[in-house]
């Protein structure tokens, strides 16, 4: 595992990102964790791991604005769950659904990257055989049930083979 990326947090409020020697504002420092960055926050003073509080304040900052993530419904589970006795089989229930959640995020993604650089090009190319089929032959019910001549079928009197016609008796 990579060694996650230093923040200081000043006494002034700004975050130093010790990596790229600058300055940094909390919207930058969402665009790392997002852009899949492993960071720590550290107080410049005392030296204290303060990420967790960061981390807060950045979902914070998102669910005031737009469309929330958290209801309130769900923020008012959150405290009540606090309780001790309910409060470790809560967080590791949020902990396992959310690594489940980002490994299926990453399978999805690796697969739409083999899809779309051509190692399973015969996989999307047969999934579109078989609905192509599936859609042919639903059309041809419909046209059965309607009462229309299917294009293709052989029990259309249409397509039989003049030799199979019956024979003039003379």
């Amino acid at each position: 595992m990579n060694e996650p990326r230093i923040i200081k947090k000043y006494p002034n409020r700004r975050l130093y990102d010790t990596e790229e020697s600058r300055y940094v504002t909390i919207n930058d420092v969402q665009q790392l964790v997002r852009g899949g960055t492993d960071i720590q926050v550290l107080d410049s003073q005392t030296g204290e791991d303060i990420t967790r509080s960061i981390l807060i304040q950045i979902i914070t900052e998102q669910e005031t604005g737009g469309d929330p993530l958290f209801s309130t419904e769900t923020l008012t589970h959150f405290i009540r769950f606090y309780d001790e006795a309910v409060h470790d089989a809560f967080s590791g229930y949020l902990d396992q659904s959310m690594r489940f959640f980002a490994e299926q995020q990453q399978r999805f993604t690796r697969q739409m990257r083999d899809v779309v650089s051509g190692k399973d090009v015969w996989d999307v190319a047969e999934v579109t055989r078989r609905n192509l089929k599936f859609w042919q032959d639903m059309q041809g019910e419909f046209l059965k049930a309607a009462g229309f001549p299917v294009p293709g079928d052989k029990s259309d009197p249409a397509r039989k083979d003049p030799k199979d016609k019956p024979r003039d008796p003379d």
